[in-house]
């Protein structure tokens, strides 16, 4: 079965299902945001006893991700009918938000059994990590003395002096070049499907066959999620590729850019980006990276009314790594590295 080729009419309802989904998600955080300001304790943290029912059972996190599978797949289903610098706009979106959903079913959603949680963010909509790997790679970052570390954060941009030597000149200038806003949104997905695919045939190539399994039943859920794009709503996995799973991959480096730098304390070396509505949105409020690493299982939805409530103190605990937002980073760092890559101590 394939998708009838939209109208006029059916254009306009697609822009205004897909606005609509995106203006309930920003009016639902809103009047989130206005009770939790008006009605909850300043406490991070909230007994259970004390919870509202809603809260126990994570409903803004269930309300979102309805809205989220469900603008994916009315994008995808009338695709043909928005033009091609609206879908990459709306498709890269929808793709780093169900990224951020995996990252909050990580941390948060501690109410809800752990194979809800899992089921709840599964589907590859993103094609190209297995929600497992990521779940175990970043569970590792999340210890806070090693942020930074080359070898044992496995989220770090930094390099050891000994491996920066053995790079040579070649990837010494990519890597730098890395370092730059410009090259990490154009290029960066790229070096990072290069690492993932390097560091995977590497285990293989040591006889390390423990990730096979995930591969396996990763590529098995993407059966279904590639076979409603081309079978039933005739997409191209071409157009996907590009519409969906690359501008998404752009956003998500967009906000890993600069939201670690090497300091002396491990809580300088945290960022806080003070973006509007549509990026907190997008990154489920994880640009204020300061208080999600000193409060990880706090919900997304109260991070915003935390850090307004503790704004000098978040600030002076890490250092003051500010930034005003996302237009500011890429007016300082657009063509300019934001670091070395080399790192300074590690």
């Amino acid at each position: 079965m394939q998708c009838e080729k939209p109208d006029k009419e059916r254009l306009l309802l697609l822009i205004a299902c897909g606005a609509s989904c995106q203006v309930v998600a920003l009016s639902s955080y809103y009047l989130i945001s206005s009770y939790l300001m008006t009605t909850l304790p300043l406490k991070p943290s909230i007994s259970r006893a004390s919870e509202r029912w809603w809260q126990r059972y994570e409903a803004p996190t269930f309300v979102l991700a309805f809205l989220l599978y469900l603008s994916w797949a009315a994008l995808v289903k009338w695709h043909a009918a928005v033009p091609g610098w609206l879908l990459f706009l709306l498709g890269g979106y929808i793709a780093q938000l169900h990224f951020s959903l995996q990252h909050e079913a990580i941390h948060a959603l501690r109410h809800i059994p752990k194979k809800l949680r899992w089921a709840l963010v599964w589907p590859p909509l993103n094609l190209w990590l297995p929600y497992p790997m990521y779940h175990r790679g970043h569970s590792t970052h999340h210890v806070n003395f090693h942020l930074t570390h080359p070898e044992k954060d496995t989220e770090s941009a930094y390099h050891s002096p000994s491996a920066w030597e053995q790079h040579g000149p070649v990837w010494r200038a990519i890597y730098l070049a890395n370092q730059t806003l410009a090259f990490r949104l154009i290029l960066g997905p790229f070096l990072r499907l290069y690492k993932l695919a390097k560091t995977e045939i590497l285990k293989l190539a040591a006889g390390n066959f423990s990730d096979v399994k995930v591969w396996i039943f990763h590529l098995i859920s993407v059966i279904p999620i590639l076979y409603y794009v081309i079978v039933v709503c005739d997409m191209k996995l071409g157009d996907y590729l590009l519409y969906f799973v690359y501008p998404g991959m752009m956003l998500g480096q967009l906000r890993t850019f600069t939201e670690h730098r090497w300091g002396n304390s491990p809580h300088e070396r945290v960022a806080i980006v003070e973006s509007n509505a549509v990026f907190g949105l997008l990154y489920l409020f994880n640009n204020i990276h300061y208080v999600h690493h000193r409060a990880p299982t706090m919900p997304w939805y109260e991070i915003p009314r935390h850090f307004r409530r503790n704004r000098e103190a978040s600030l002076e605990g890490n250092g003051n790594f500010y930034y005003r937002g996302y237009g500011q980073i890429a007016r300082r760092y657009l063509f300019k590295p934001v670091f070395h890559p080399e790192h300074p101590r590690w």
